[in-house]
């Protein structure tokens, strides 16, 4: 059974918006879970957040980067196309329930997810800051669709080229001494979220951060996305992606998502040795 892809659009540089019929995946879909896709026969197993759904039309929106051989054979593909297959929903939804008032802080491709979560925050009756951060403006997407998940959004550029100069933290920061937050999420880049953690640490405001960019096979028999969270050792696809931000150990997660990186690196100048001496 393939999955027919009913649109797809490019959203910022190397970076695609696709919406594929699946209705049996959105019937059970939640916020912040995620989905495996496969593009074809050969093809790796990739994960990706579930950015958007539509239950009644049994539409499911993924927004993905061309970064690695599947996802650029996705980005290949166009309306009408299939997917071979797509297992999900996958990992343990985000932990809605009425906090009070929210902060979602979305870094860089972290505001695909950020987008759900928002929303299902606001349904459940909390008062929902989004804070969406990028390098540039024109890493910056869904602008509207964020407006209308929240109750105010914010967007910050490191070049100031959008919105306020500076990172998601900086609006954090402003927004605890203006009112009592209660709840903050993190979804973005490691460091970015570690930065939110550690803000928050001593304010007595949850947090939470998502471990979506270390997964891998998205079924805990890898072992790539093991980390520590408060001594103990978790599964980001199987326990997660959402843990308690002040227990985990990013240290660890960081070096060892560095060693993944080397041996991608390594592995991408032996195929370029390999192909040269064909």
């Amino acid at each position: 059974m393939g999955y027919k892809i009913l649109s797809k659009k490019e959203i910022c540089p190397n970076q695609y918006e696709i919406t594929v019929k699946a209705p049996h995946i959105v019937r059970n879909a939640k916020a912040g879970q995620f989905i495996i896709f496969r593009a074809e026969e050969c093809g790796e197993r990739v994960p990706l957040t579930i950015a958007d759904f539509d239950r009644e039309k049994g539409e499911l929106t993924l927004v993905f980067m061309a970064v690695g051989h599947s996802t650029k054979k996705l980005a290949q593909l166009n309306e009408g196309d299939e997917l071979l297959d797509i297992a999900g929903p996958l990992g343990q939804p985000t932990h809605i329930k009425k906090y009070g008032t929210v902060v979602c802080l979305a870094g860089g491709y972290g505001a695909a997810p950020c987008y759900l979560i928002a929303k299902a925050f606001k349904e459940a009756g909390n008062k929902v800051y989004m804070v969406m951060g990028a390098r540039t403006k024109d890493l910056i997407f869904w602008q509207d669709k964020m407006k209308n998940a929240c109750d105010e959004l914010f967007i910050t550029t490191d070049d100031g080229s959008l919105g306020e100069k500076g990172f998601v933290t900086q609006v954090l920061e402003r927004l605890i001494k203006q009112e009592k937050i209660d709840y903050a999420i993190a979804v973005g880049p490691m460091p970015m979220m570690r930065a939110v953690a550690d803000l928050t640490r001593d304010k007595g405001i949850y947090t939470e951060a998502s471990m979506n960019p270390i997964m891998v096979d998205g079924t805990g028999m890898c072992g790539a996305c093991r980390l520590t969270v408060g001594g103990e050792t978790k599964f980001a696809c199987v326990d997660g992606p959402d843990f308690d931000a002040h227990k985990i150990d990013f240290d660890e997660v960081i070096n060892r998502s560095r060693i993944y990186k080397d041996y991608e690196k390594k592995r991408d100048e032996d195929c370029n040795l390999l192909k040269q001496s064909v």
